[in-house]
């Protein structure tokens, strides 16, 4: 266990939520946000009691089923006993496994997954760590691309406007808005929990105050979304209440309304824009006999023509920005918002003008509109994957249930490989992944899946194959982000829990077994790494005449300022200032307000233009609401659930779902009950909030909550914690992108009256002993 038993100075760490120091007093982990942190994340304070909370796993364990019968497909898994072993014990069958299915199936039978925010460190990051093994051992492995949160738009955008992240990283800084902008419409919001997040570490949340200096200034912000909270209060004057799920249709009453009064940018339309023909007819309804006017659009969106109307007629003449949050496109068609944002803008001619234009993401993660570093920091190089094979992120179940199978994507037509070892470290898709009965279910077809975790989640649970590894605060790390000008010596602050080890090494045993630790380790220590990875920053101050101190000069003192680039809009600003010289890296080098490329894969679910395309999830009498299934405030995604601060924003030990008065009352809810949500898929107990922030029909139930079945045995159990991804839909937004459907599906919900089931899903299994093999009769 971990225990501290002397006093000790405040070291620094970092993490995706910020940087801080940790100090041992009195026995106690007391965790610091760094002092120049204006609005520091109270996420930090999930550490202390997550170091030694019960949920920590100790020793290696194997399942039960998988060590007494072999490998193979299994339907016990998430229902079977651990056995508890040594570590020399389980990394030789480890390797001896990978060996078996590299020698009958090839590398090819191996899925990396490691989806996930693992860590803040350069170095410790157990995707890069898995990646780099399986690569060294096995020559490749199948892969992933894209994510959860921007599936749709990881595709889209490259197609309509250039590079992913030059598009949502480079093309709006918070400064310029703070200065420039007159009106943000803000679809899906900017809520400041999202954006106090930030990939390799965040050490200034300025998000909040730059959005109130914005609106000070005389900038107005408006809410376009089923959730007051999605701005925060002290900006959030204009709260328009739309049907989640809708807002493709209300661009284009807005656009129809701007043309139809003349107000378009026509001189940009023609020289920076490719398509604005085809649109057009689309548009005026010239193309199919509907005009997307705000009256047709009325009746989707739930909102009055004159309001459309109105917030139209404010923007041309002024300096807007149209943003959009991951959370438009984690939905049916969730291509479509995005383009229609970004098409949106182009009427008004504001891309690449500071503080105006589209910005994708903008306030859901912290390194987005923010200053780029003028140095490298180093990442541990993953080597060469030799295995041409991938899926979209959140194809998983579908790839394990329907291997050999055609799918489409982005243009092509791939086939799902016959996956027979999956090898999960550092991510829990049983929080990412939608329909998690189908999950299970898609789990059980594995010969094997190894799990390296901290914590007992459900995909620890599932697994074969349970290794312990260490959390942030038992290694010592270099924490940074190219966004963020602070590096940072991360120190060790505990010793780590139990016989937990760092995934470096546990790959550099299983490598030293697999005769390849000379390619993994390349003959390095932890430390000497963290030394080697430095020196590209080192060398790059030196390059441009900076102070470059030594690797020990850095570690003493504990942290450094590197120089940051100024905010050129990148390359949208660039392509605005000089179309012909400096032309957008898409097939016609413009904005592409209609794709020929697109259009041409003939996708019915995603044509060459963007389009209003209703839904298949729709309420109906059996599901009347809709349900919004968005990011937790109290913890990243479900990392420390356990923690203090999640547990603390819990109430009776679940998780909370908020929903409008007349809602409630119509179910004869009242605050603090709780009760059933379910649909087709599943169900899931919460407690409840009444609040008049959540619009009429909506329920919102954030994702994180570790899941929890009531009976592992039955095959589509009741979550008792309160996890909502037992009831969204497992389907990918369109034929182009793949991407998840997460953010939305439709529920009914019920007072819960019986007897309230405990919460187990912090418990850990209870190991028992091995089965001795049977012996063959013998005559």
């Amino acid at each position: 266990m971990t225990e501290q038993v002397k006093d000790t100075p405040a070291k620094p760490h970092n993490s995706h939520w910020g940087v801080f120091s940790g100090q041992w007093i009195g026995g106690k982990l007391v965790i610091k946000p760094h002092p120049n942190d204006p609005d520091p994340n109270p996420i930090l304070q999930n550490f202390p009691e997550a170091l030694s909370h019960k949920a920590r796993i100790a020793k290696p364990m194997v399942r039960r089923g998988w060590l007494e019968n072999g490998p193979g497909k299994d339907a016990r898994r998430g229902r079977d006993e651990f056995v508890e072993m040594e570590w020399d014990e389980v990394q030789d069958l480890l390797a001896a496994e990978l060996k078996r299915v590299q020698d009958k199936h090839g590398a090819k039978a191996v899925f990396g997954g490691s989806y996930g925010w693992s860590s803040a460190g350069r170095f410790h990051h157990a995707q890069s760590q898995l990646h780099r093994f399986l690569n060294a051992a096995l020559g490749g492995y199948v892969r992933s691309i894209n994510s959860y949160s921007a599936g749709a738009s990881m595709v889209i955008l490259p197609h309509i406007l250039g590079n992913y992240d030059d598009v949502s990283r480079r093309n709006v800084a918070w400064a310029d808005i703070v200065d420039y902008t007159d009106v943000i419409l803000a679809f899906g919001g900017m809520n400041t929990k999202n954006s106090r997040v930030a990939a390799g570490g965040i050490s200034r949340h300025t998000e909040h105050g730059d959005m109130i200096a914005a609106s000070r200034r005389g900038c107005e912000l408006v809410l376009i979304g089923p959730l007051k909270t999605d701005l925060p209060d002290e900006v959030n004057n204009e709260w328009v209440q739309i049907r989640p799920g809708t807002d493709t249709a209300m661009m284009l009453a807005l656009a129809h309304t701007i043309v139809m009064d003349d107000a378009h940018d026509r001189a940009f339309l023609a020289s920076h824009c490719h398509g604005w023909e085809t649109f057009e007819d689309y548009l005026m309804g010239r193309s199919d006999s509907q005009p997307k006017n705000a009256d047709w659009a009325s009746d989707i969106t739930g909102l009055s023509a004159e309001t459309m109307r109105a917030i139209a007629r404010r923007l041309p003449g002024k300096r807007v920005l149209v943003t959009v949050a991951h959370s438009l496109q984690r939905a049916e068609h969730g291509e479509q918002p995005v383009w229609m944002a970004s098409v949106l803008a182009a009427l008004l001619g504001q891309h690449g003008l500071p503080g105006g234009g589209f910005s994708y993401a903008l306030g859901s993660i912290a390194n987005y509109g923010r200053r780029h570093n003028a140095v490298p920091i180093a990442a541990l190089n993953q080597l060469k994957n030799n295995v041409s094979d991938y899926i979209p992120v959140a194809r998983i179940s579908d790839m394990l249930l329907n291997p050999g199978q055609p799918f489409d994507y982005n243009g092509e037509r791939l086939t799902y490989p016959d996956i027979k070892l999956v090898y999960w470290a550092g991510g829990n898709p049983f929080h990412h992944h939608q329909d998690l009965a189908r999950l299970r279910r898609a789990f059980a077809e594995v010969d094997t899946l190894v799990v390296h975790e901290i914590g007992w989640t459900a995909t620890a649970k599932h697994a074969d194959i349970v290794l312990p590894c260490t959390m942030t605060l038992e290694r010592e790390d270099i924490g940074g982000a190219p966004t963020d000008p602070l590096l940072v010596a991360m120190h060790r602050l505990a010793v780590p829990f139990g016989e937990a080890r760092d995934d470096y090494t546990i790959f550099s045993g299983l490598a030293e077994r697999m005769g390849c630790a000379e390619a993994f380790t390349e003959g390095r220590s932890t430390e000497q790494w963290l030394r080697f990875l430095y020196q590209s920053t080192q060398d790059g101050l030196a390059g441009l005449g900076l102070e470059a101190p030594d690797f020990d000069t850095f570690w003493e003192r504990g942290e450094m300022m590197l120089p940051q680039l100024p905010h050129d809009g990148g390359t949208v600003r660039a392509f605005r200032d000089d179309p012909a010289g400096k032309p957008l890296p898409t097939h016609s080098g413009k904005i592409e307000i209609a794709s020929d490329r697109i259009a041409g894969f003939g996708y019915a679910d995603c044509p060459g233009h963007p389009a209003w395309l209703p839904p298949v999830d729709v309420v109906t009498p059996a599901t009347p609401l809709q349900l919004v299934a968005n990011q937790p405030a109290s913890r990243l995604h479900s990392q420390f659930d356990f923690g203090g601060h999640s547990l603390a924003e819990k109430r009776r030990g679940r998780e909370v779902a908020r929903m409008h008065p007349l809602d409630a009352a119509a179910r004869g809810l009242a605050d603090g009950d709780i009760a059933r949500l379910f649909n087709s898929r599943g169900a899931c107990l919460a407690a409840i909030a009444v609040t008049e922030d959540v619009m009429q029909g909506v329920i919102q139930l954030p994702t994180g909550a570790w899941y929890d079945p009531q009976d592992a045995h039955e095959d589509n159990p009741l979550c008792v914690h309160g996890n909502p991804n037992v009831l969204t839909r497992d389907v990918g937004t369109s034929s182009l992108a793949q991407g998840c459907c997460g953010q939305l599906t439709t529920v009914e919900v019920e007072k819960f009256t019986g007897n309230l089931p405990p919460i187990q899903a912090f418990d850990p299994p209870v190991a028992v002993k091995r089965t001795p093999p049977r012996l063959e009769a013998t005559e």
